[in-house]
């Protein structure tokens, strides 16, 4: 589920950046001067936004030599694009490619590191994440959690059943929601019920309603541990979530609840990695 940005993305970032051409290489008189432009990972990390970075230095007017793909995970030290061109177009690219290959692999690279802590402590757990990414940055933001191993929980709200206190509070109660459950699901039957669920008690209501999944919210791993043996006790087979404070640090503590599903929206927020670009003229290339 790797895809690349639309070029409207693409031409995007690049008229953010450079909107009326680089004045500094205007006057320094360098511009047809020909270079290569090199990027080196810094740190462990999980690449994401290499396709991107290759389209942004091709529409700047560079040609890429080489390139390694999304959801490659590269030690610190790794050269993974070069570029030649005039040094116009590799200032012109710099940035703009440097920027969304360091945020997106920093989302990517934390990403990763939670799937295989939890993998680690539960094999069949899945790690999704919400749509709580900076607005305007889906794309990348969905692209980077793939390449880390994850998928999205919602990528809005037209695909998917996910009922919260918030639409349960327009039928009076959670318990008379509980009693349209069965309706739903003749009303919605390709879609999965997801019902949100904020107390052991809330949790067994919705568990015996005929619903898929009940999610969580917000419940410490020591609590959520003997929710998740009391809902199992009453339907093995519903599917059960974990949401809402979840990152890096205690998703394992998680994991080994017994949950199915993590969902988290931590690895959105955070350091991006650390990448190197380096611009050199040809000329002292050996």
């Amino acid at each position: 589920m790797i895809t690349c940005l639309p070029d409207s993305d693409i031409e995007r970032f690049i008229e953010e950046d450079v909107p009326y051409g680089d004045l500094t290489t205007h006057l320094l008189g360098i511009g047809g001067k020909p270079g290569r432009i090199s990027f080196t990972t810094r740190e462990e990390t999980i690449l994401c936004g290499t396709e991107e970075a290759v389209r942004v230095l091709q529409k700047c007017g560079a040609t890429v030599t080489s390139c390694v793909p999304s959801g490659s995970r590269l030690s610190p030290g790794t050269e993974f694009l070069v570029a030649e061109g005039s040094a116009e177009a590799l200032h012109a690219g710099w940035k703009v490619a440097l920027n969304v290959l360091e945020y997106a692999s920093g989302i990517a690279s934390r990403t990763g590191r939670i799937v295989e802590k939890c993998r680690a402590v539960n094999p069949a757990l899945s790690v999704v994440t919400t749509r709580k990414s900076f607005p305007g940055t889906k794309r990348i933001a969905i692209k980077a959690i793939c390449a880390g191993g994850a998928l999205p929980h919602r990528l809005g709200l037209s695909e998917t059943l996910l009922v919260f206190k918030q639409h349960t509070a327009f039928f009076g109660s959670l318990e008379a929601f509980i009693g349209t459950v069965a309706e739903l699901k003749l009303k919605a039957r390709e879609t999965k019920i997801n019902v949100e669920a904020d107390t052991c008690e809330e949790a067994l209501l919705v568990a015996c309603s005929g619903a898929d999944i009940v999610q969580l919210d917000k419940i410490a791993p020591s609590e959520l541990a003997a929710t998740v043996a009391a809902i199992r006790n009453v339907n093995p087979d519903i599917l059960i979530s974990a949401a809402g404070g979840i990152n890096e640090a205690n998703a394992a503590d998680y994991a080994a609840t017994g949950i199915d599903i993590i969902v988290l929206s931590s690895v959105y927020f955070g350091k991006p990695s650390d990448i190197g670009a380096a611009i050199i003229p040809v000329s002292t290339i050996e």
